[in-house]
């Protein structure tokens, strides 16, 4: 599969590979076949699972439940490798490089899309779909493109537990 239905799918669903907020440990497990790194805190009350290319926060209970999920699409631009390893365990092929405008321009054609509010986060923009929990965070500095993003490509995409007003 192509990155930008994939991501698409991601912002207009807040579901990535069949996973959302509150999802279990074991259900990231079945879903997500890469080698990944656990960090729990001192005091045991959270969890982050670092796949490279994906990174996932845990709160705890009878069993670990997911509280974000993060795309890090930044990684890409020091090279391909992480990429490729994304694609033979997820199937999903990931660009170097992906600009805002090009999912910015699949987003539009997509049934359901969520609106978008934008706030300016000192060097990047934010795209956040508060009805599916989905941020994409966009370099918004005036570099060109080469070890590192340029301007108006994606660093990341991200799915968040939002705190809901009473």
């Amino acid at each position: 599969m192509n990155a930008l239905p994939f991501l698409v799918s991601f912002i207009t669903s807040g579901r990535l590979h069949g996973l959302g907020i509150g999802s279990t440990l074991s259900e990231v497990d079945q879903a997500i076949h890469a080698g990944f790194v656990d960090v729990v805190d001192d005091e045991g009350l959270s969890l982050r699972r670092d796949y490279g290319f994906l990174e996932f926060s845990f709160n705890p209970g009878p069993e670990w439940v997911m509280a974000t999920c993060s795309i890090e699409l930044h990684r890409l631009a020091s090279g391909r490798s992480t990429a490729k390893k994304w694609r033979r365990s997820m199937q999903v092929d990931f660009p170097q490089y992906l600009a805002w405008d090009e999912l910015r321009a699949e987003l539009s054609r997509a049934p359901g899309t969520p609106s978008l509010k934008i706030t300016d986060q000192g060097g990047f923009l934010e795209y956040r779909a508060a009805a599916t929990d989905v941020s994409v965070i966009v370099s918004d500095d005036h570099e060109a493109r080469g070890r590192s993003l340029g301007h108006g490509d994606i660093w990341s995409v991200s799915l968040w537990a939002a705190a809901r007003v009473r």
